[in-house]
């Protein structure tokens, strides 16, 4: 059976058999029979290594544990408002931190970090992912919502998303009037220069398909 364990850009859960190159988490959001019931139980939502030192995962979504996440790369998680973890991707978390430092002085700690988050993230008032108006050119590997599709700015120009892989299409410009996707702040850390020891971009970004062929699926699966 496909776990419901895959994250979109727009920070949904979906099941899908597709493959994925980082792997995180947001807490317990499933119950005893592996059914999710919520999207995010506390504000730590993280962003990990697919492996670290060697440890073997038990059978996903086990009763009372947190729900292991999948996203396509560094820049879906980033969009659907995840950081790098500290204890596997320590040296990410450590430059990561010290890029925030220079945009949010005063909060530097991983506590002050995801309540700031979270307030980008979700919606106030509900739980939906919540958009914003970009207030700048966009980095590459930030994610906008463009005729209600979720399309990452690579070169200037806007890739569809998919759990596979991107794909370009055709006559998609970034345009002013789409709705920004990624945290503010984590467009901020990407536009610093981010250059994580994950996959910051799926392999299909740098040379995507044209529309309507389906991107090779490569990574770990969820």
């Amino acid at each position: 059976m496909t776990l419901q364990n895959r994250v979109t850009p727009l920070s949904q859960l979906i099941a899908d058999p597709a493959r994925g190159l980082v792997y995180g988490n947001r807490g317990c959001l499933h119950d005893a029979t592996g059914r999710i019931r919520r999207r995010y139980a506390g504000r730590r939502w993280i962003a990990c290594r697919l492996r670290f030192r060697g440890r073997q995962r038990g059978p996903l979504m086990q009763p009372g544990r947190f729900t292991e996440l999948f996203f396509l790369d560094e820049a879906t998680a980033f969009a659907a408002g995840h950081r790098p973890c500290a204890l596997c991707r320590r040296a990410d978390y450590d430059r990561f931190r010290a890029l925030w430092r220079e945009l949010h002085p005063a909060d530097t700690s991983a506590a002050a970090i995801d309540a700031r988050l979270h307030a980008e993230r979700v919606a106030p008032g509900a739980h939906a992912q919540r958009l914003h108006e970009p207030r700048a050119l966009l980095p590459d590997g930030a994610f906008v919502l463009s005729e209600g599709v979720p399309c990452l700015v690579r070169g200037g120009a806007l890739l569809v998303w998919s759990p596979a892989g991107y794909h370009a299409r055709a006559g998609s410009p970034v345009v002013a009037d789409a709705a920004l996707i990624t945290p503010p702040s984590l467009v901020a850390v990407l536009r610093a220069g981010w250059s994580p020891l994950v996959s910051l971009l799926h392999p299909s970004a740098l040379s995507p398909p044209r529309a309507g062929a389906a991107p090779a699926c490569r990574g770990a699966t969820g």
